[in-house]
This record gives C-alpha cells, sequence and structure tokens, in this order.
C-alpha cells in the first residue's frame, strides 16, 4: 500500500451541535486529490466549510462515508462508526485511560484498525505540534470578558464589558479582536470600572493555551505583575495606575515541597507529583479573575480545592479553559457548551446553577472552546497538520509501524496499530473494559 493513492474519508462531526471545526480543510483536501488520493467528504450542515468548497477541488460528497483507508476527524468518533481496518485521525482522549473512552478504544483494538492521535504529535522533545491550544486560550480568554460583563451587570454595574459577546458571536477572529481594542480603548480613556479596581487577572501555565489568553490580552492597557506583587496592588488599587494587571504563575510558582524538604525541581515533579502540594491559595483573595491553563491529572494537586472558594471574594469569573471536571479547578462539576457556558458553584450547599446569578464566583467550562471560532481553528490546525497529511496518505498500513513510511512525529502519536496497543501506550491495556 506505500506510495499508492489511498480511499480518504473526511467524517462529519456528531459529538455536538456546536462542532463546527475540520481536520482537513478544502486547502489541505486539494492537496491531498492533487496527490493522486480519492477523498471523499461525508456531508454535513454543521461544518464551517461548504460542501461546495470541497466539491470545487475534486473531492467527493457523500451521505455516509463508506469504507476508506484513512478518516480524518476532529472529536472521538462513535464506536459504531470505527471502520474495519482502517487509520483513523481524532483527538482519543484515551492517554489518562479516561473510562468513557474505553469501550472506543477496545473497538480499535477489535477492528485491527489504526488509531493515530494529533494530541501525541509531537517533536523529539515532546512539544506538540498539531493542535488547537491556542485557539482555546483565545476564545476561553474572550468568554471570560464576556462572563464578566454578564456578571457586573447582575449585580447592578454597567460596564463596558457588556458590550464584549461569547466567541462564537463574532464571525471570525479579526471581528472579535476589534471588539477588544474597542474595549481597551474605552478603558483608556475611562479607567478601568470602580467595581472592578483594580482588574487583577491570574493566568496558570505557560502553554499554548496560556499564550492565546495573553493574546487577547494584548490590546487592553495592560501591566504584567510578578505573582509575588499580587497583594501589594489588591491593597494598594492606585498602584494598578488604571490599567488591567495581570500575572503568569507556572508551575514551580505555586507548588512546593513540605516544610524541611528541598526546592521545587519540575523533573522531580513530573516523576513524583504526589511528594508537592499547591500554595496556590495565596494569590485567590486578590484575584479579579482566574484563567486556568494547565495540564493536569489525577496525579497533580489541584489550583483551587472547593475549599477555598470563600476565599475568593474578589472573584468574578474562573475561566476553566483546561476543563477537567473536578480536577485542577474543583468547583468545576461539569462541562459546558457554547451556547450555556456559564455557571456558579456554591461550596456551602455543593451545587451549581446555570447563568451569572448564584452564589460565588462564575464558572466558564466550556471543553470545545476552539469550536466557538471555527473557520481560524481549523485553518490554523490543518496548516500545521498540512506537512504530515500526504505521508500519512501513502503511508504503508500493511506491515509494522516502523516500516510504515509514517514520519517520526506521526509514530509517536500512534496508539493503536492494526488492532495492537503500541508498545508506549501499552499501560492502556490495564484500563480496558474486562
Amino acid at each position: 500500500m506505500a506510495n499508492t493513492p489511498k480511499k480518504i474519508g473526511i467524517r462529519k462531526e456528531t459529538k455536538s451541535p456546536w462542532e463546527r471545526r475540520v481536520a482537513v480543510t478544502p486547502t489541505l483536501a486539494a492537496e491531498l486529490v492533487s496527490a493522486g488520493n480519492e477523498v471523499l467528504v461525508e456531508r454535513s450542515e454543521l461544518r464551517v466549510f461548504p460542501e461546495g468548497d470541497y466539491a470545487s477541488v475534486g473531492c467527493a460528497l457523500v451521505d455516509e462515508l463508506p469504507p476508506v483507508d484513512v478518516v480524518f476527524g476532529v472529536k472521538e468518533i462513535p464506536e459504531h462508526l470505527l471502520q474495519q481496518g482502517a487509520a483513523h485521525l481524532f483527538f482519543a482522549h484515551v492517554i489518562k485511560g479516561q473510562a468513557y473512552n474505553m469501550p472506543m478504544l477496545a473497538r480499535l483494538l477489535s477492528q485491527g484498525a489504526t488509531l493515530l492521535d494529533y494530541e501525541r504529535i509531537t517533536d523529539e522533545r515532546g512539544r506538540r505540534l498539531v493542535f488547537f491550544g491556542r485557539f482555546a486560550g483565545l476564545a476561553g480568554m474572550i468568554d471570560t470578558l464576556w462572563a464578566l460583563g454578564q456578571r457586573l451587570e447582575h449585580e447592578g454595574n454597567s460596564t463596558p464589558f457588556a458590550e464584549i459577546k461569547p466567541s462564537h458571536g463574532y464571525a471570525s477572529l479579526a471581528d472579535a479582536f476589534a471588539a477588544v481594542g474597542a474595549l481597551g480603548e474605552t478603558i483608556r480613556a475611562e479607567g478601568v470600572p470602580a467595581a472592578l479596581h483594580p482588574l487583577i487577572v491570574g493566568v496558570t501555565g505557560n502553554g499554548n493555551v496560556a499564550k492565546g489568553v495573553l493574546e487577547v490580552l494584548e490590546p487592553l492597557p495592560t501591566r504584567e505583575l510578578s505573582p509575588s506583587e499580587v497583594a501589594a496592588i489588591a491593597a494598594d488599587p492606585a498602584a494598578a495606575d488604571d490599567k488591567v494587571v495581570y500575572t503568569v504563575t507556572f508551575t514551580e510558582e505555586h507548588l512546593v515541597r513540605p516544610a524541611g524538604e528541598h526546592a521545587f525541581v519540575l523533573q522531580d515533579y513530573y516523576d513524583h507529583p504526589e511528594r508537592y502540594e499547591s500554595d496556590f491559595e495565596q494569590y485567590l483573595p486578590h484575584l479579579s479573575l482566574l484563567l486556568n491553563c494547565i495540564y493536569w491529572t489525577e496525579r497533580y494537586p489541584r489550583v483551587v480545592r472547593k475549599q477555598d472558594l470563600p476565599a475568593m471574594t474578589r472573584c468574578k469569573v474562573i475561566g476553566d479553559i483546561s476543563c477537567d471536571v473536578e480536577g485542577s479547578i474543583e468547583a468545576t462539576v461539569k462541562a459546558t457548551e457554547p451556547g450555556d457556558p456559564v455557571y456558579t458553584y456554591d461550596a456551602e450547599s455543593d451545587s451549581a446553577v446555570m447563568g451569572v446569578a448564584g452564589a460565588g464566583p462564575v464558572i466558564c467550562a466550556v471543553d470545545i472552546l476552539p469550536a466557538e471560532l471555527p473557520r481560524d481553528a481549523s485553518e490554523s490546525f490543518a496548516a500545521a497538520l498540512g506537512p504530515f497529511a500526504k505521508e500519512i496518505a501513502a503511508a504503508d498500513y500493511s506491515g509494522s509501524l516502523a516500516d510504515s513510511g509514517l514520519p517520526d512525529p506521526i509514530q509517536r502519536s500512534c496508539i493503536v496499530w492494526r488492532g495492537e496497543l503500541t508498545p508506549d501506550y501499552a499501560y492502556l491495556a490495564e484500563h480496558l473494559p474486562s
């Protein structure tokens, strides 16, 4: 099968009515067609790119995907739609042993199929090469600004933040940035609203998601603080100089070893997270907004526990972009969708109330944030995937992974090869249904 034309399927997304993204844009599809492949596009009324855009570059439109060699998707593919022997590319969400996706993984194995997980396409240093993370940060920050305006309106404070829409309310990222730019001009002219002053934004993490958050803050009049300066600014609002002040905390800045033991060592934390505990609570009383952008597993300490919420007296909104349910933000008790994105969590009653009116800070916990900017996000993703796409199509899926012709980053993304877990992911066998 190596270097022979393939039958390639682009599936319609079915996980959420808000999911309009694609991994393969018409531009990338045209490259696959020009390489001699037959590209079949499953019809979809939701997809951000019109069907005609695919047809015009030589793709065939089909009501249902027939058997193909390679299936490109975005979100998880339902078990009954996984194809016997085919290679599948999508965000699988299995590497943590997520129980809800283990039946899907088991089905891939029983079908003799191959799974290439976008999340695991990395360079030799483990850095991701194909991702939506920046767009999660962009949409998450825009949605948080919208939620801030809505919360302030509920509290009886009319502010320019009320002019911001949720991300999906804009036709493009450029339109969203224009709105944030207008907000910035208003703040420069009128100052930070009294109901918010000083406006202190905390951002956890330093990856692609956090970078997206900071991009949205850039059009505002801002000043960056070190974490150690936050308390002083909260105590002396005049020192904020009528700017939106923000601080970024990296892992080493909010994790400590127990008293008497040596200081934070990043690799030691990765190897033995149980030795560390979070002291992020020192910042909580001072923050107006918290944007959570860190990678988290059950082995890691939480950033905010439910019991910490009463200390967050100034906090209006937690934008939990990472969106691990009861994870790094323990009060993220459920994920939401763009049409109903926020709730408040009352620690005393241990209950969540949709909307902005309940007790406690508003929690924005949309788990498909890049889908709110579908065209821009898809074009960026496809541009990153493009250098690998022809090689994925040309690969030999009939023999060993090592002899497949797949480039190293794609080989690293292979969780299942022809119905068998690859060595790096053999640990997932213990999570499979018996």
